[in-house]
């Protein structure tokens, strides 16, 4: 286990850089998530990247997890 919280997403030095990945695939989550927020559907992305439903909503997952974890300090005023 890589210890990423889906299986279907890799975190691999070997792969992409290290960068998390669509298992099985070269398809960083930064360009699954960046897809949909440029207006891509879910059927464009999986024709366009040859990945599934489900490892889109696998990248969704990641990314909210990785802002879950992210920490916010008020500015001292």
């Amino acid at each position: 286990m890589d210890g990423t919280p889906n299986p279907r997403i890799l975190v691999d030095p070997k792969v992409c850089h290290g960068r998390p990945v669509v298992r099985g695939t070269r398809v960083p989550v930064a360009i699954v998530v960046g897809s949909l927020a440029g207006g891509m559907s879910f059927d464009e992305i999986t024709r366009e990247y040859a990945i599934t439903i489900e490892d889109i909503r696998a990248a969704l997952q990641y990314a909210s997890s990785l802002l879950e974890r992210e920490q916010h300090f008020p500015l001292a005023g």
